[in-house]
């Protein structure tokens, strides 16, 4: 969205203003993940749901592809969407996710899950605290990430077919960094977003929801990448 970031002097009043949009995102990117883990307990609870979706590979991928579906829609139309709309979008993308992610629940201990998660988000709170006040421009940062994210996506798909345990483990340490360092742009690019001038009206719970989006993305990533090292296995 944006080549660079310039720093821009606020007055009080935008800096109320942008605080305002930032707690926004934080807001709404705690309520989707509190959604998804609701959801995916609620699952895990129910020996049906799971049979319809994991016993039906059809299922399955169709829930995926509508999940690629939410958020493409919410990254490259949400311009044609209302508030509303985009809203309903995205809580319904973190139910979507929620239900291909209970698997989790049952591969995983409870208690490997539970300290998976405070380790996601301190790590999570460090960085974007850096994203936010940091004066360092990462736009080459994350722009560099962004390719190399394109890479290990590409890796994996044909780690799929070599189930090569080394280029896996490669896959797991790079992915880790990358979103590491991608919830700091991802931060600083929504800090800025506001001083765009678009983030007004309607645009303010848009923009709001785009960056939740990416801080969910971040968040999620990052903590299933670190579960297959700190994660516990049912066996």
């Amino acid at each position: 969205m944006f080549e660079t970031f310039e720093t821009i002097s606020l007055t009080e009043t935008q800096e109320r203003e942008q605080a305002g949009f930032i707690a926004k995102v934080y807001g709404w990117m705690s309520l989707a993940l509190a959604i998804t883990a609701v959801v995916a307990m609620l699952v895990v609870s129910s020996p049906a749901v799971l049979e319809f979706i994991f016993g039906n590979r059809f299922v399955f991928f169709g829930l995926l592809i509508a999940e690629l579906i939410c958020v493409g829609a919410l990254v490259g139309a949400v311009n044609r969407f209302s508030g509303t709309v985009a809203t309903a979008i995205f809580i319904g993308y973190s139910v979507l996710n929620a239900l291909t992610l209970s698997c989790v629940f049952l591969a995983y201990t409870s208690a490997s899950i539970v300290s998976t998660f405070f380790i996601t988000a301190t790590t999570f709170g460090i960085m974007s605290t850096y994203g936010y006040f940091t004066k360092r421009d990462l736009t080459t940062m994350g722009n560099l990430l962004g390719m190399v994210l394109i890479g290990i996506v590409i890796a994996s798909l044909v780690n799929l077919f070599l189930a090569n345990s080394t280029v896996y483990w490669i896959i797991t340490y790079a992915g880790i960094v990358v979103f590491v360092g991608l919830i700091a742009y991802d931060t600083q690019k929504i800090k800025y977003m506001y001083q765009s001038g678009l983030i007004e009206g309607d645009n303010v719970r848009k923009g709001a929801i785009l960056g939740a989006l990416s801080l969910y993305l971040d968040f999620i990533n990052l903590f299933l990448l670190l579960l297959r090292l700190f994660g516990r296995s049912r066996d």
